[in-house]
């Protein structure tokens, strides 16, 4: 189990002690990546570089329109490193989900403020997720547009469930609509939940992308979980599978527990 780590923006570092810690700790890979990012972030990064969070950003895992997600290394271990992009970032869609999410009501239609809100919300979410028992990577801490998150796998990153299909496939989706259900026990429902969402490690489901995750008491909660269970149905359906929505909504929805 990591511990968290809590970063607070305590003091600026001038653009000269970037450029010296970029030297001493990423220099090669920093030349490699360095126009996928803007100033401020380059900042936050290394403010989490000095800070001993991360030691330096190690390989592109995915690279997309509104965010960008890196493995990276963390004393002798390897960790992942989500950073929002700031002027792509599709805010309006963001303050749409966050706006009914009754955690985040008094937030403000400002671009930064919502992509930082994102972030902290996905933090927050995982969170409390893990404590649930749900399986999810730990969060290990968050600054401005990043968050730092444990690796999953073992030589290299978990493939996706769309990409890597489990051997024994009931026994999979029983484990998951378990994790569904522990989520959804805690108060909150995934909202973005696919086969693009989940990881395969070690012929065990473990849940990623909590971003659009929201308490169940938001208005649009309901909807979130039918959507969620309509995608993996359809998915399970055609890899050979079984799988009725309505059956599974009901064991996710039911005060008993029907797993034992």
């Amino acid at each position: 189990m990591h511990h968290q780590k809590t970063v607070k923006d305590t003091k600026f570092i001038y653009p000269r002690l970037l450029s010296e810690l970029m030297a001493r700790k990423s220099k090669e890979i920093w030349k490699t990546y360095k126009n996928v990012f803007d100033l401020f972030t380059e900042r936050t990064i290394f403010r989490l570089m000095a800070r001993n969070i991360i030691d330096g950003l190690e390989s592109p895992v995915k690279i997309g329109k509104e965010s960008n997600v890196f493995s990276a290394l963390s004393g002798d271990r390897r960790v992942i490193v989500k950073i929002y992009r700031l002027e792509s970032c599709d805010f309006n869609r963001m303050y749409d989900y966050i706006k009914q999410d009754v955690r985040f009501v008094h937030l403000k239609k400002k671009r930064r403020d919502i992509i930082f809100a994102w972030v902290q919300r996905e933090h927050r979410n995982l969170m409390k997720a893990r404590e649930a028992g749900v399986r999810v990577p730990t969060p290990m801490a968050y600054l401005n547009n990043v968050l730092v998150l444990e690796f999953i796998g073992d030589s290299s990153i978990a493939l996706q469930l769309k990409d890597d299909i489990p051997s024994d496939k009931k026994k999979f989706f029983d484990e998951l609509v378990r994790n569904i259900k522990s989520l959804y026990d805690a108060g909150l429902v995934h909202g973005d939940l696919s086969e693009f969402n989940i990881l395969n490690y070690r012929q065990g489901p473990v849940l990623i992308d909590f971003s659009q995750t929201t308490p169940v008491r938001s208005p649009n909660s309901g909807e979130l979980l039918r959507r969620d269970i309509n995608n993996l149905c359809r998915f399970f359906n055609k890899i050979g599978l079984k799988a009725e929505p309505d059956k599974i909504l009901e064991k996710i929805v039911s005060k008993q527990n029907i797993f034992k």
